[in-house]
């Protein structure tokens, strides 16, 4: 054991240890939620694969909403079939000149063309990274190049194998991951670096696939030197160590921070974010347990429990249909046997719904019923309904863009620039020295955040027009730009550029139409000129 490994197992138990309490809420979570991770958050071989663990899931009120948190989140953020983000040049006279608009246009579409290959797998990793947002506040996703062919793949890292640390403006730059390989596996990637109870597994075939764990330490370093063209050159320093024997495995680096971590919120000297499970986990046990005690009373209207006169004429008493019981009755027809009585359960569904709502709405499921509830909405009232969700969805999206998508895709850029496939267009203003860009999103997350500005457009409008109709006077309505405005109202609403036309075509468009008016009054006016043309003496002739 080195000095080197002895120092990172240190640290790594220290992480391990100061995550405990969180261990507990994202068992109690995954219980609840995803029975699929119980015991997944207390080490590695704690879990056992395809176990059912839904002993302490009655009602799957939050375990549909979590996936439907997954889908909400990603048709804002990340959606499938739009561009959902743009790449500029910082400098803002860059911007003006059109062959670097061109190069960050192409290198926008060489991005999502590598993103979104099957090799690459984006969507569904994306998917679970959204997933462990919604049920435990933390969602990682790890970036790299496929083994045998240039481009982009993405894996979901589970967050009971990944432990974080941040630096001293609170920006996670530092995991610890505990995973588990077969032998087989482990030879594989590490070679003979292996130890040697490693080996000895590996070439026994009914051995090798023998789980054993690997612990991989991704952090800032310290010595860097730009220079040098092993991991000493790198920004940050890559290890693989066996805690069987301590032994260092592998050593390399990376240019970039190659996970990129989501957190939902994240309350003050906390370095875990916290989801909306751990909000509402209140509300989802006690959902449970009014499930568990409905269920209960249901079982009890539906095969009731029977009262009876204890005179021993009920002892062969039959429940089977058509049966007959003697002494069932008096002779007066009293009835001797009478169900117990049971609860309301009409209450119990009530009281079931409350938390039913308040979990809805902490995972966003409310928040997009607004269409569904009122269909017929003028246009003024679908964009103030868009404004007020994109005030509710602003510290949501502000976090996830600054903390997850924005390091997400500088990596892939820079994974992209390391093998060579940025486009060969670049114009020669920018070679020679680094690119910089910033990302504009234009998904629909953060066109709910813009949609501030239409809406009030929409409100001043209609004052104006009010104003107009009462009083017949037009004035107000000249302050209004609508060349300026429309063009950014058909963005902010996300109409297709291809179903718009251009400044030049409204234009052409407005000169034919003046051009057709000034040709209907001239055939308006034609037989009032002639009129007027006989009426006037021609020269030679009188008056």
């Amino acid at each position: 054991m080195s000095e080197l490994t002895q120092h990172h197992l240190q640290r790594f138990g220290a992480l391990k240890a100061d995550r405990g309490n969180w261990n507990q809420q994202w068992e109690e979570a995954a219980a609840r939620i995803l029975p699929a991770h119980v015991n997944s958050f207390y080490g590695t071989g704690s879990m056992t694969a395809g176990a059912k663990n839904t002993e302490q899931q009655y009602d799957s009120t939050a375990a549909f909403a979590a996936q439907r948190f997954s889908s909400v989140i990603e048709s804002l953020a990340t959606p499938q079939s739009a561009i959902w983000h743009r790449l500029v040049p910082t400098d803002k006279t860059l911007t003006r000149n059109r062959s670097v608009r061109m190069f960050f246009d192409d290198l926008s579409d060489l991005l999502f063309s590598y993103r979104y290959r099957p090799v690459g797998n984006f969507v569904g990793n994306s998917q679970q990274v959204y997933l462990g947002l919604g049920c435990y506040g933390n969602g990682v996703v790890y970036v790299d190049q496929p083994d045998n062919e240039r481009g982009l793949r993405y894996r979901n890292i589970h967050l009971g194998e990944a432990y974080f640390a941040e630096n001293h403006a609170g920006i996670v730059d530092t995991l610890y991951r505990l995973f588990e390989l077969t032998a087989k596996q482990m030879v594989q990637q590490f070679g003979a670096a292996v130890p040697d109870a490693v080996k000895a597994a590996a070439a026994e075939p009914t051995q090798s696939n023998k789980k054993f764990e690997v612990l991989h330490c991704v952090y800032p370093r310290e010595d860097h030197n730009p220079m040098r063209m092993d991991g000493a050159g790198k920004k940050f320093a890559s290890l693989y160590i066996a805690p069987i024997d301590q032994s260092l495995m592998r050593e390399g680096g990376f240019d970039t921070f190659p996970f990129a971590i989501a957190r939902y919120t994240q309350a003050s000297g906390e370095i875990y974010g916290r989801g909306p499970a751990q909000w509402v986990l209140p509300a989802i046990k006690v959902l449970n347990e009014e499930k568990r005690t409905v269920l209960k009373q249901g079982h009890r209207v539906v095969d009731p429990v029977l009262l009876a006169h204890d005179d021993g004429t009920l002892g062969s008493f039959s429940m089977k249909a058509g049966a007959l019981n003697p002494g069932g009755v008096s002779k007066e027809g009293r009835l001797l046997v009478q169900p117990l009585p049971t609860g309301n359960i009409a209450i119990g569904d009530k009281l079931m719904q409350m938390e039913k709502d308040v979990i809805n709405d902490a995972f966003l499921i409310t928040l997009f019923q607004i269409l569904i509830d009122s269909p017929q909405m003028t246009a003024t009232e679908v964009l103030e309904r868009a404004r007020e969700k994109g005030m509710l969805l602003a510290p949501t999206a502000g976090r996830l863009q600054a903390e997850f998508l924005g390091p997400l895709i500088e990596r892939e850029l820079a994974l992209m620039a390391a093998q060579g496939i940025w486009p060969s267009n670049m114009p020669a203003i920018l070679r020679g020295g680094e690119v910089e860009f910033k990302i504009e999103y234009d998904s629909p997350m953060s066109r709910m955040q813009r949609a501030e500005k239409a809406g009030g457009f929409m409100r001043a409008l209609d004052m104006a027009a009010n104003y107009a109709k009462n009083t017949m006077d037009p004035a107000p309505l000249d302050f209004f730009n609508f060349d300026v405005a429309m063009p950014e109202i058909l963005d902010i609403n996300g109409c297709p550029t291809a179903w718009t036309r251009s400044i030049e075509d409204v234009l052409a468009l407005r000169e034919e139409r003046a051009e057709a008016v000034q040709q209907q009054q001239m055939i308006d006016a034609a037989p009032a000129m002639a009129s007027v043309a006989k009426s006037i003496p021609q020269q030679g002739q009188p008056a």
